[in-house]
This record gives C-alpha cells, structure tokens and sequence, in this order.
C-alpha cells in the first residue's frame, strides 16, 4: 500500500503505538507518541532520515491519551519545545492526572505528565502534512478517543478504534454501560466513510477495510453477548502490556500482580469471580498458550 509522500508511519509493537509522522515545509506534526519507556527510541526514530532528522517539530497530536500513545509526549515536547494537542473530551483527565481514568497506576502503566497547549474536537478540520484532516468521535476503547479522516486520499489515522485484525480492548458493560455501545458506533460511524487506507494505532497499514470491519463487528458482537469473555480478554491484553513493560514477570509474585493492580482485581470481583491463585494460574496458562509469553526459569518473558 502506497500512502502519499508526506505521511510516514513509524510501525512499533505492542508496548508503543505507532508514530505517523505528517511532514510539511509549514512545519511537521507527529500523531501518537509511544510509551514512556520507549521515549528515547521514539526521539531516535525522529532524528533519522525517515523522520525530521534536525528539524523542528511543529505539533504533537494525539488520538487518545492511553499510556502507549501519549507516555513520550512530555520527552517529545523538551526536545522540540512543541505544543501538544488532545482530544477534547480527555483534556479534564489530563489536567487533573487521573491516574484511574486515564488507566495509569490503576492498570500497572506509567507515563509522565505533560502540558495542554490546544484541544482536538469532533466534526473540525485541521491541515497537517498538507492534507486536510477530519477529526471524527470515535468512542468504545477510550471514550474521548478521535480519529482523523483524509477524503482527498481515503486516509485514516484509526487510532486504537480499529486495527487490520481488531481494536482496543472496551470494558465491559458491569465497568462502565457506555462503552460498548459507543464501540458500535465507532465501527458504524467508519464503515460509512469512503476509506481506502487505514493506518492503525498498532499494525501495519492497510487497505482491505472491509475485511477488517467485519472481523471487528464479529468481535464486537461475541463480547456483548458474553461479558466473562471479555473480562478474560482484557486482563490478559492488561498482564501481556505489563509483561512487555517489565520483561519479566515470576510466576511466585503473579498472585500479588493480580490482587494489587486494580483494573485486574475489580474485573475479577465484578465477572469471574476467581481466587487470585486460581486466576494467577489460569493466566499463565493462558498467555503462553496464545504466545503472549514464554515461561523460562519460573518466570513468564515476553515471546
């Protein structure tokens, strides 16, 4: 797939969500900063010819302010002393820090704070990379989450809203009643737009949108009709970032992991409902069998 000269993805893993560079002689804009500790590769990564090498950053976006999509924002920033822009409707969790909200400390995750300098709202347009950007509401995964649609070329910038094999985990309906209804929505609200590419927040870019919709929706569907399922899932996608984030994780102290971070515990209490050896165990088995993790040494390590 061939996207226009100026728009450049930095394709990363499951720790750091992609980096999509928009260059332009009026100034550069970078969508999505990757995690916190990957900070210094991100700013490698800028320095390189595929990137801005020496020159100035003008604008710093975000689709939404998970910790893999805007933990090196405040690094970026000190670096090229540019402005940050988010989502509207995030900017009150990022103001006041909302560890919880923002699903920080309260999903074992770190990033560090940084300034607002501009905010980001559904149904506007901005120019970045000499194309005109839509932003468009695309609730479920986080519910202030935008992403930016490019008509000219069929373009968009999908955020966790939409991957070639997926999205981002949505909490169940026992969390919070909003947020699968708004993932539908999100999916509604990108399968009426005449796209032709997608680049997502993780993977590479794509143009089979239609495939990847239905895989979605089918998804989708399976979670709302069986909300341990989804539980399931996200504990796991939690534990595997912190795997990530760790590379290495004892099997003796997973039972602590999952008594002491609370986005794991509350799901456990309100949906499964498992003493935490027995969901301790239960996710070992799990993540290795799905080769999310190798387990050497009686620890898990990423695969």
């Amino acid at each position: 797939m061939i996207l226009p000269p100026q728009v450049h993805v930095f394709v990363r893993d499951w720790l750091s969500s992609n980096n999509i560079l928009l260059k332009s002689r009026d100034g550069h804009v970078l969508i999505d900063s990757g995690y916190v500790r990957h900070a210094p590769l991100t700013l490698d990564l800028l320095r390189t010819r595929s990137g801005i090498e020496d020159e100035p950053l003008a604008l710093l976006v975000n689709t939404h302010c998970h910790s893999d999509h805007m933990g090196g924002n405040a690094a970026i920033a000190r670096r090229y002393a540019c402005p940050i822009a988010i989502p509207e409707g995030e900017a009150p969790l990022i103001e006041a820090w909302d560890e919880e909200a923002l699903l920080l400390a309260y999903a074992g995750q770190s990033a560090e704070r940084f300034d607002i300098a501009d905010t980001l709202r559904a149904g506007e347009s901005r120019v970045w990379g000499d194309l005109e950007w839509q932003a468009i509401a695309a609730p479920g995964h986080d519910m202030g989450a935008l992403v930016f649609f490019n008509p000219e070329h069929g373009i968009l910038i999908s955020g966790d809203a939409l991957w070639q094999r997926g999205f981002g985990f949505v909490m169940p309906r026992e969390m919070d009643p909003a947020a699968l209804p708004a993932a539908r929505a999100t999916l509604d609200a990108i399968a009426i737009l005449p796209v032709r590419a997608i680049v997502p927040g993780h993977g590479e870019p794509f143009d089979d949108v239609g495939p990847a919709l239905e895989h979605a929706y089918a998804r989708l569907a399976l979670y709302e009709q069986d909300p341990e399922r989804l539980a399931r899932h996200v504990i796991k996608v939690i534990v595997a970032f912190a795997l990530l984030d760790r590379q290495r994780l004892a099997l003796a102290d997973l039972r602590d992991y999952v008594e002491r971070t609370g986005i794991v515990r509350d799901f456990n209490a309100k949906l499964l409902r498992l003493s935490a050896p027995a969901l301790a165990d239960w996710l070992s088995r799990e993540l290795v069998r799905a080769g999310a993790a190798r387990l050497l040494d009686g620890a898990l390590r990423p695969p």
